[in-house]
This record gives C-alpha cells, sequence and structure tokens, in this order.
C-alpha cells in the first residue's frame, strides 16, 4: 500500500527489502521501515550505514536510544518515528492532549484507554495506545482487545460518577497509515 501511494504521488521505490534479502538501499532518498519489534532498529541502523534516513512506524520496541542517536545529515534528521502515520489518528492525537489538558482540573474524571487491533498484532498494548496514555498522565489503564482482522481502534473514556466522555478514532484500513508515511517521507526528504 505505501508503494502503491508513493507511485501516485510521483514517486519512484528503488528498493524492496524482505527478510534475507541483501540490504541495498540503491542511494534512496528515504526509506519506509515497517518491520517488525525484533529487527527495526537493525535495519534503522543498516540505513543510516548508507547515509539513507528512514520513515518508522514500526511499534513495541524502545526507539528512545535511536532518537537520541539520531545523527543529523546535511541539518535534516535521519529518522522521524511515529507511534502511527494515519492523519487522523495524529489529529486524534491532537484532540486527546488539548482534552487531557483541560481534564487536569477536574480530577472527579478517571481516564481509561480501550485498544482493539486484528489477532496478528505482535505488540499489547498497541504504541497508539502508550502514545494516548503518555498524553494524559502516568499509569493510564489500557485494555488491550485481539480479534479478528480489526485495523485499529481506540477511545479514550474519562468517567466520573455523573457523566463520561469518550473520544474514539476507529482506522476502516491500513491506507490511512500508508498515506501518513509517504506524507512523514516526503517532509524528511524536502
Amino acid at each position: 500500500m505505501i508503494e502503491e501511494i508513493a507511485l501516485q504521488r510521483g514517486h519512484s521505490i528503488v528498493a524492496r527489502i524482505d527478510a534475507g534479502d541483501d540490504f541495498n538501499l540503491n542511494d534512496a532518498e528515504v526509506a519506509i521501515e515497517f518491520s517488525t519489534p525484533l529487527t527495526a532498529k537493525d535495519n534503522i541502523l543498516r540505513a543510516w550505514a548508507q547515509n539513507v534516513p528512514v520513515v518508522c512506524g514500526t511499534t513495541g520496541w524502545d526507539v528512545a536510544e535511536l532518537i537520541e542517536e539520531d545523527h543529523r545529515l546535511h541539518n535534516k534528521p535521519m529518522l522521524v518515528w511515529k507511534s502511527n502515520f494515519s492523519v487522523g489518528v495524529n489529529i486524534f492525537f491532537d484532540i486527546n492532549k488539548m482534552l487531557a489538558q483541560e481534564m487536569a482540573s477536574q480530577p472527579q474524571y478517571t481516564p481509561s484507554i480501550t485498544e482493539i487491533h486484528h489477532i496478528h498484532k505482535l505488540d499489547k498494548p498497541s504504541g497508539t495506545a502508550k502514545t494516548l496514555a503518555e498524553q494524559i498522565a502516568p499509569n493510564v489503564p489500557i485494555d488491550s482487545i485481539r480479534e479478528g482482522e480489526v485495523p485499529g481502534t481506540h477511545e479514550v473514556k474519562w468517567d466520573s460518577e455523573e457523566d463520561t466522555i469518550i473520544i474514539t478514532h476507529i482506522a476502516k484500513g491500513r491506507r490511512g497509515f500508508a498515506l501518513g508515511a509517504v506524507l512523514a517521507a516526503e517532509e524528511i526528504t524536502k
């Protein structure tokens, strides 16, 4: 899907690398990395060794160390990592931050997060749920549900004895994630 969107936006694909393939990026301007928690760091370091910046959306691993190591090339970042590249989710993040600020003065409300993903999702809770929780407060409870082929649903609830406030993002497919990654790749190569 990333390739399809990149081509539609006028980009060319110079390499596709799967497990076991030779890691040659053929002088790519940027690499888009969506793999597994066990392979993401290695993939990023290999791209950096070829002076190729990386857009990475792999979750379930400690990316903080690499963000600190991010060597800038020509005053540009070499790594853009997000727990979710969906344009809609990033708007959802902004709404969540704003709501969390408003709720900070309302101790009668208790926050919680529920996230639902397909049964193949490796990390639990999802990186998106962790990001939402970090925006609210330490130790926000996260209920992780794995069922069917759900692309991703995230619900943030603020509950009190008087009422409940709920904000929800429901992904309808993976296209939004792919578009966001391609937009990030365009930004990093400007």
